[in-house]
């Protein structure tokens, strides 16, 4: 390389010049993983995105150890646990909002450490409390959690420029799939192999050290320049704004999609008696939600929000007629799961823009509350619909749902144009 530079040098430097012009033209119409690298290059970027990894991997692990130990070792049913998983949720959708603001007001150590403190605290007395005791403390466990994806999208609003905010969210979305991959299945080898007081206690141990982690880290979730007008709080009609109401109405549509897809696709191979392949498909799904982040993040100019949401909900709709084999459920279940990734963070490269920096927080929060209330909504719904016919069906209530609860957002988007998306920068 060094010889050929020099021989381009010693013709004359013009042509080196169209050779790189070139190159550049050839890798912005392309998809190129420069935006990525130029992620991680940022100082603290790689570290703090490994620890948060980390942070949420055991958040994935709790829906199925909660299942798995209410049905197995309390002796209830599925619909006890439910129950359980259900006032967690709640919880969460209540608690985000007012963490984040209290985030915006106090920063991040306090949170960090009143949430952890919490949580810990929790997961280790769930092996010694009866059911009653359980449900009842769901709740405020759930709005106690420590907002770990709020606190990792305002780092990386903070930290990086505004031309790469679409590939560092894409990363981080695709880094929440990765842990998907992992956590429930971790969590039911832990559950089945270990004692489950064991278990249980070491999630609460995680949960505290992944704590005290990025309290002693201290992530800033403000750049410098917001740092001073941090005191100033801008009146809630001047930034909940109709926009910002229809990227959270999305967000929400989006979050039934996906619920429902998975319970149409679980309910579809258990009705065909094809259950032993379900972590297979499921993992299929994962990866191609994966592939869509990267390819979000690393092309020129991706879709919009309101378009990512339309084919999310569109493709999964005639997903029921080719349910069989299960290969082939597998196959077109591929096309809406590309859509995932892109989606949840086009949604939060939105809110991040629409937000000031002072109520960011908050903003976040509301993001977070609104996915939970697709993912409760969408359940029943879904579930009722195959119970009541089929699970072709259940593909097409997913679908259909969604768009029927992010109806307001995409007419709105719709009839006012969004501001043209930053541009990628080019590699130098």
């Amino acid at each position: 390389m060094r010889v050929t530079l020099k021989f381009l040098s010693a013709r004359g430097c013009d042509l080196e010049n169209k050779l790189h012009a070139r190159t550049t033209l050839g890798s912005d119409r392309g998809v190129s993983l420069q935006p990525f690298r130029r992620v991680l290059s940022v100082p603290r970027v790689p570290s703090m995105m490994a620890l948060m990894f980390l942070a949420r991997l055991p958040m994935t692990m709790t829906g199925v150890l909660l299942t798995l130990y209410v049905v197995t070792v309390l002796g209830r049913g599925y619909g006890a646990a439910g129950l359980v998983g259900a006032g967690a949720m709640l919880g969460s959708a209540l608690g985000s909002p007012l963490l984040g603001r209290a985030l915006d007001r106090y920063g991040l150590r306090p949170v960090v450490a009143a949430c952890g403190a919490a949580t810990t605290a929790f997961w280790l007395a769930v092996p010694h409390l009866p059911y009653l005791a359980l449900v009842l403390t769901a709740v405020p466990a759930g709005m106690l959690a420590v907002p770990s994806g709020s606190i990792t999208r305002q780092f990386l609003a903070a930290v990086m420029p505004a031309g790469q905010l679409r590939a560092a969210y894409s990363l981080d979305t695709v880094a929440i799939e990765m842990t998907f991959m992992i956590g429930p299945a971790l969590a039911i080898v832990a559950i089945t192999q270990l004692p489950p007081t064991f278990t249980l206690s070491a999630v609460g141990v995680l949960f505290g050290a992944t704590a005290v982690l990025i309290w002693l880290a201290d992530p800033p979730i403000r750049d410098h320049e917001e740092i001073g007008e941090h005191h100033i709080r801008p009146p809630l009609r001047s930034w909940l704004t109709g926009r910002l109401v229809a990227t959270l109405l999305i967000a929400a549509g989006a979050l039934f999609v996906l619920v429902g897809t998975e319970l149409a696709t679980l309910a579809s191979l258990r009705a065909h008696g094809d259950l032993e392949v379900t972590g297979l498909v499921i993992a299929a799904m994962c990866v191609a939600s994966i592939v869509g982040g990267i390819v979000h993040g690393a092309v020129k100019r991706s879709l919009s929000q309101g378009v990512l949401m339309l084919l999310l909900a569109l493709l999964v709709v005639p997903v029921g007629l080719l349910e069989q084999p299960w290969w082939l459920l597998m196959l077109v279940l591929i096309p809406t799961n590309l859509m995932c990734a892109p989606t949840l963070a086009a949604t939060t490269e939105t809110v991040s823009k629409i937000a000031p920096p002072q109520v960011r927080g908050e903003a976040m929060g509301l993001q977070d509350a609104s996915t939970r209330l697709g993912l409760a909504i969408g359940s029943p719904v879904v579930g009722f619909a195959i119970d009541h016919s089929s699970p072709a069906w259940g593909f097409a209530a997913a679908g259909l749902g969604g768009l029927v609860l992010a109806a307001g957002g995409l007419l709105r988007r719709h009839r006012v144009p969004a501001p043209v998306p930053a541009l990628a920068e080019t590699g130098g």
